[in-house]
């Protein structure tokens, strides 16, 4: 009887620990007396001293020897985006590149990034702006006129972007417009744009507040956006209107004599394989934690005023490997995003759960599923690439994928990542395929009604 006493005395003590509150010398002292062994301390020396990643990281991962693709559709030439957020502007010119560079048998073609550049922080600028008056009537504090606030201007972005400032402003090669320092490292420019437009933002709900007409707020809008024009100027130099451009060979002599472009006829000639960017692409997204086989829409998620929203349908897994796979088949690279940094080995650029055992280390086990990693806004779409080789079984399966990344050529494997099929189905969100990849089934489900997100949903920050 005194031992069951005792024992329910002690359950009583536990559950009463349990429903706690708050951290009481009691419950801390529960803390404190887990044993500790010898390992324990051992490991517990080499994380106070060491980086985790180092100490967690497996040697001699077999999947990191593998590097052989069935289907690879080769490029000339990495990218480095160097300290900006434009990933998803050089994946979306790389694609285009390789259809143009195809056309022209010029393997050595690169796009200008900041001439696009220019243009997507002037739209985006406007963008932020125009809002701003049609949220005018709004409160300051209200949750939509916050978020814009927040979010006045950033050099991230996505596929939509890409697909829209090509369409307005076109393409020219790289050694037409080269980069810039502030291009290649936006942060500090940013800051100093960004404060400017938010002046401009709050004189814009002043003058509203002391009842300015829209006609008259917009006409202060874009006398302030020459101000903004001008900064840009300052720090991108002065956009291309016109060049003159033929494709060199190897020993850098012209294939043909050069003529005169503007950037939209350099597109229009160059690119024209690729198609409308705006209406044969679809971009196909993996999110679990939302309904499968239904489009979504981003309110408010697009680089210009006049531009689209983010627009996605949301399917299966097996189903977006079978349109990114039939792309392959037909050497048609795509746009592609993931969440880059998780199990990422920099050495040898592997994608791979099996690269690092952070569980024996830290000796707990992390057990969220993709859909929980979502919903607690553990993992989502933080950079893009371009989606450029599959490894495929016998039966058709993909086992491994490879894409081109914009970190230099000297970044993981020459350049390149490589990613197992676990991984891929774990940490990939977005790939963006031509539709006439997509079977018919799919392919019907674009046209339903999409459902409209909040532009401040956590899913859809944009990729840098």
């Amino acid at each position: 009887m005194k031992h069951i006493l005792s024992t329910f005395c002690l359950s009583l003590c536990t559950i009463c620990m349990a429903a706690q509150t708050n951290i009481t010398p009691e419950v801390l002292k529960s803390f404190e007396n887990q044993p500790a062994s010898a390992s324990d301390r051992a490991i517990s020396n080499a994380i106070q001293n060491n980086a985790l990643s180092a100490m967690a990281k497996l040697n001699n991962n077999p999947s990191a020897q593998d590097t052989y693709f069935s289907i690879d559709i080769r490029n000339k030439g990495i990218c480095d985006q160097k300290s900006s957020g434009r990933c998803w502007l050089f994946t979306g010119l790389n694609v285009l590149r390789h259809t143009a560079a195809k056309r022209m048998n010029h393997d050595g073609l690169m796009f200008s990034q900041v001439h696009l550049f220019f243009y997507d922080q002037l739209e985006k600028s406007n963008l932020f702006l125009q809002t701003i008056i049609d949220t005018r009537k709004q409160p300051l504090d209200s949750q939509k006129v916050q978020w814009l606030m927040k979010n006045a201007l950033s050099d991230g972005g996505t596929y939509t972007g890409v697909a829209d400032l090509v369409s307005k402003y076109g393409v020219v090669p790289s050694d037409v417009k080269p980069e810039t320092y502030v291009s290649n490292a936006t942060s500090e420019f940013n800051t100093h744009l960004v404060r400017k437009l938010r002046e401009i933002a709050i004189n814009i709900r002043e003058k509203a507040a002391a009842g300015a007409s829209q006609k008259q707020l917009e006409q202060y809008k874009t006398e302030q956006m020459k101000t903004v024009y001008h900064m840009l100027t300052l720090a991108y130099g002065q956009p291309v209107k016109e060049f003159t451009w033929a494709p060199r060979n190897a020993n850098g002599k012209y294939k043909s004599e050069p003529r005169k472009y503007t950037p939209l006829e350099f597109y229009r000639e160059w690119c024209q394989d690729a198609g409308n960017l705006q209406t044969d692409y679809i971009m196909l997204m993996n999110d679990p934690s939302r309904e499968y086989n239904k489009v979504y829409e981003i309110d408010m998620d697009r680089h210009m005023y006049d531009g689209h929203n983010w627009l996605y349908l949301n399917l299966d897994i097996p189903d977006l490997e079978k349109c990114a796979i039939a792309s392959l088949r037909d050497s048609v690279q795509m746009y592609f995003s993931c969440d880059v940094g998780k199990y990422l080995n920099k050495t040898n650029g592997l994608l791979d759960a099996n690269n690092f055992d952070y569980e024996s280390l830290l000796g707990t086990k992390f057990g969220m599923t993709k859909k929980q990693r979502i919903q607690t806004l553990d993992s989502g779409s933080s950079h893009a690439m371009t989606l450029m080789a599959v490894d495929l079984d016998s039966e058709g399966n993909a086992t491994k994928w490879k894409v081109e990344n914009t970190w230099g050529p000297s970044y993981g494997h020459n350049g390149y990542l490589i990613m197992t099929e676990e991984w891929f189905r774990d940490y990939m969100f977005r790939v963006v395929v031509n539709r006439k990849y997509i079977p018919q089934d799919i392919l019907k489900l674009t046209t339903q009604k999409p459902v409209m997100l909040p532009a401040w949903d956590p899913m859809f920050s944009p990729e840098d």
